[in-house]
């Protein structure tokens, strides 16, 4: 059974439908990608998802509709927010026992993620002591030391820098080969790209496009390849224009001819290909192939 199902799943702020009949579903062990620009309606879906609001129509079944499912749901909310007052140790210990986890266990798991992240230095230190990207790892230590069967995460990468970023999508595919389930908003392409298998991409209320990340890329696709060969071919009859890209060229084609066809006439006329791939597009590409302006 899939850990999450969204069925026609619509959503109205009086004459403004903000999620229109909007359908996915979210396999176990699946980091899933949930895409749009901002006001697109992410930020409500996932809403409904946690059942802070609720659908006008539609169906969404959460880890097929189990009792006690939403102590197996760890959140990230778009709206940040940490009792600045409090040391770091106290708010992760309550958040933990709040969302049913034993003191015993919730104390030894504050450690144990405090120190997965990079900041178990600062258990004693209050929340207003720390930089907004150290706060950011810390909201994201509280969504995991309850260890969820599936997490909903708003912008996880908001505020860190590389290092970080890196820090936090190992721990999230870490998570995943574990068996858990995290579905990811967020406007950053490239960690999409280099994190999910699947993506829904919603615009202005509507679903715009899903499935997996390759096969869209390919669906967007132009004529063209990377090529790696012995001779020049910038004037090879089959070849609309060039662009070097490091050792390799990237070739457009002309109308008619396939990758695969000019692939097997330059082995027919002996060249020797060394790289032969298919370009596809970037995420980033096809978002703004997609999306239409505000």
């Amino acid at each position: 059974m899939p850990a999450l199902e969204i069925r026609g799943v619509t959503k109205a702020y009086g004459t403004k439908v903000a999620v229109d009949a909007a359908s996915f579903s979210v396999d176990r062990g699946e980091i899933f990608g949930l895409l749009g620009p901002n006001g697109a309606g992410k930020s409500t879906l996932i809403r409904m998802v946690m059942d802070i609001l609720r659908p006008d129509s539609g169906e969404i079944r959460v880890l097929d509709a189990a009792p006690g499912v939403q102590e197996r749901v760890g959140y990230l909310p778009e709206e940040r927010g940490l009792y600045q007052r409090q040391r770091v140790g106290e708010v992760l210990q309550f958040l933990g026992e709040l969302k049913g986890l034993a003191r015993h266990v919730a104390a030894r798991r504050v450690e144990q993620y405090l120190d997965r992240v990079g900041l178990l230095e600062t258990k004693k230190k209050r929340m207003r002591e720390l930089s907004k990207g150290m706060q950011q790892k810390i909201q994201i230590a509280a969504v995991l030391l309850t260890e969820p069967e599936l997490m909903i995460l708003d912008e996880p990468f908001e505020g860190l820098d590389p290092v970080n970023r890196v820090l936090i999508t190992d721990l999230m595919k870490e998570f995943a080969a574990k068996g858990s389930t995290i579905v990811l908003s967020s406007h950053r392409m490239d960690q999409v790209e280099e994190m999910c298998r699947s993506v829904f991409l919603i615009d202005h209320g509507k679903g715009v496009l899903s499935g997996e990340v390759r096969e869209i890329k390919e669906r967007f696709a132009d004529n063209s390849v990377f090529l790696e060969c012995d001779r020049d071919l910038r004037a090879h009859p089959a070849v609309a224009r060039t662009e070097p890209k490091g050792r390799a060229l990237k070739i457009w084609l002309r109308e008619g001819e396939t990758p695969e066809k000019f692939l097997a006439g330059l082995l027919a006329e002996g060249s020797k290909v060394t790289r032969y791939e298919r370009a596809l597009p970037s995420m980033d590409e096809v978002f703004v192939r997609t999306v239409k302006p505000a």
